[in-house]
């Protein structure tokens, strides 16, 4: 069994400017989210049962190859860092179509389809949970979203995984998941292992091999934000010849205004006389 771990390198503690909006990240300080940590240490765990290879894939930047260092000291059998050669703020503005798109290409070309891709449930930078949907998509495969578990005992008789989703007012649904599958996972309960000293070292001269993938157009450019202006609401003009008329007629300083009244009672009976009586006089009801 094939097992693939699609890891997202972020930085959790990025800035924002509060006058511009503008987001500082510092690729020195990015790593894996715990929803990623969690997808890895299933994918382990999955890889172990049933014998197969575990290997973990990031579309990042030369700064986030550290991720993959710590898959591999943590028993990843193989690692893969895809650059696509877009811009920062081409990435930000992905909605997970093209990352998807850059890492199935990937996948496909270095290893052909997985068994099982296994990704967090969404990431702490943008936090849409679509990257897995999208993969699923682009390797015409089954998806299951959003697992708190993930059965790795094996696969039963008819060759599907099982696992466990969280749902609403406490419920959980059980899952027969067929093969191939994309399944994203929550970080609940399931902390990544504590690699050796000596796969630490191993892994820190490792070679990180590096595919090249096309870059993606973003399908949408952000190029100003503003806050929501609504249309201005057209209004008859106020009648006149004269300014003062227009004015007195805008300020309605000399219509006839009923002065407001405040009822004290301690009848619910009588205060709701009172209300439906109010709402009568001012037409909202009949009769």
């Amino acid at each position: 069994m094939l097992i693939v771990v699609a890891m997202r390198c972020t930085d959790a503690h990025a800035s924002v400017r509060p006058l511009s909006g503008e987001v500082h990240a510092d690729p020195r300080m990015a790593g894996p989210s715990p929803a990623d940590h969690a997808a890895l240490e299933s994918g382990l765990r999955l890889a172990e049962r049933t014998g197969g290879r575990c290997v973990v894939v990031t579309q990042a930047p030369v700064a986030a190859e550290d991720v993959l260092r710590e898959a591999l000291s943590c028993g990843a059998n193989e690692v893969l860092r895809v650059d696509s050669g877009a811009e920062p703020d081409e990435r930000a503005a992905d909605s997970g179509a093209g990352t998807a798109k850059s890492l199935a290409g990937a996948i496909r070309a270095r290893f052909g389809v997985p068994d099982v891709l296994l990704t967090g449930d969404h990431s702490i930078d943008r936090g849409t949970g679509a990257t897995p949907a999208f993969l699923a998509s682009e390797m015409r495969c089954a998806q299951a979203l959003g697992l708190v578990s993930l059965e790795t005992t094996g696969t039963d008789e008819g060759g599907r995984l099982r696992g466990v989703r969280r749902l609403d007012r406490g419920r959980r649904e059980r899952l027969a998941i067929p093969l191939p599958a994309v399944c994203s996972v929550e970080p609940a309960g399931v902390r990544l292992r504590t690699a050796t000293l000596p796969a630490t070292l191993a892994a820190r001269s490792a070679e990180i091999p590096v595919h090249q993938a096309a870059a993606e157009p973003a399908a949408l450019r952000v190029r100003a934000a503003s806050g929501y202006r609504p249309r201005a609401k057209e209004l008859p003009p106020p009648a006149g010849s004269e300014a003062r008329q227009r004015v007195l007629e805008l300020t309605g300083a000399h219509e006839q205004r009923e002065p407001p009244r405040i009822v004290t009672t301690d009848d619910p009976a009588e205060a709701a006389e009172e209300l439906v009586s109010f709402l009568r006089d001012k037409g909202y009801l009949d009769g």
